[in-house]
């Protein structure tokens, strides 16, 4: 298992930036990490990803120095456990809705006495059985880091008590879920979202743990700085290429070219 460059950083109390690679060509994950990225955010979550292909994508990441962050789904524990054998130096957690779901996600992440995740080693993450078990073990949990999630409104009156479980890195808001689940799809800068801000960053102040969210903008990265913010996630393959389309369309469309867009 490779040193992790986003828990050195948070260390050191210095920013984090990722970005999110949602295509699955390999390239793409070699190019990220060639480029120096903290790290490389892989979703299991919405993504119809096999933990085969995962693995594939971040045994390319390997040939540069990006971390990848992989994010099952809510309550995944088990293909939690095998991301984390194929190669991730990290977890992000969806929907963490209390602090017993938080001791959960360390449980499984961390090897005994700080969790009881099972013991393997003959994967990527030892790497192949060449690292004695021992220090194996230590070096793992000491290297592992773990993002939890909150999205759900309800989980605010608990986020308190999910920081201050042992093993927790960072509080990480997901304002789409978010106002989806608040009655306010889209609405990124609504009263409520900058309300539930303002309550993760306070609760990961008292328990000195990092805390971020995605940022659309330099300049809205350079509030959620001011505001304390130290991982933040920023970009999307998917949207990258989008744009670059429509950048496309919209310069030759003044020559008179038409494009029929089905959406």
């Amino acid at each position: 298992m490779r040193p992790s460059k986003i828990k050195a950083k948070l260390a050191r109390r210095e920013p984090v930036l990722v970005t999110a690679l949602a295509l699955t060509d390999a390239s793409l994950f070699e190019l990220a990490s060639l480029m120096g990225f903290d790290g490389i955010w892989l979703d299991l979550e919405h993504h119809a990803h096999s933990v085969e292909t995962a693995a594939t994508l971040m045994r390319a990441a390997r040939v540069g120095t990006a971390d990848v962050m992989a994010r099952p789904a809510k309550g995944e524990f088990m293909r939690l456990a095998r991301l984390l054998e194929a190669g991730a130096n990290g977890i992000m957690y969806p929907r963490c809705d209390n602090a017993q779901e938080a001791r959960d996600l360390v449980t499984w992440s961390k090897f005994h006495p700080r969790g009881k995740r099972g013991i393997d080693s003959a994967n990527a993450d030892n790497p192949y059985c060449m690292m004695p078990l021992a220090p194996y073990v230590a070096y793992a949990n000491e290297q592992t880091f773990l993002v939890a999630q909150i999205e759900d409104p309800a989980a605010l009156e608990h986020v308190d008590e999910i920081a201050e479980v042992d093993g927790i890195d960072v509080l990480f808001f997901g304002p789409g879920d978010f106002g989806v689940l608040s009655g306010i799809p889209g609405q990124w800068e609504h009263p409520s979202s900058t309300a539930a801000i303002k309550r993760i960053a306070a609760a990961a102040e008292r328990a000195g743990k990092a805390w971020g969210m995605p940022s659309p903008t330099v300049e809205r990265t350079r509030e959620l700085l001011d505001m304390g913010a130290r991982f933040l996630a920023h970009g999307a393959d998917i949207i990258m290429v989008k744009s670059g389309l429509e950048a496309i369309q919209d310069k030759f469309a003044t020559l008179g070219f038409t494009f029929d867009r089905t959406r």
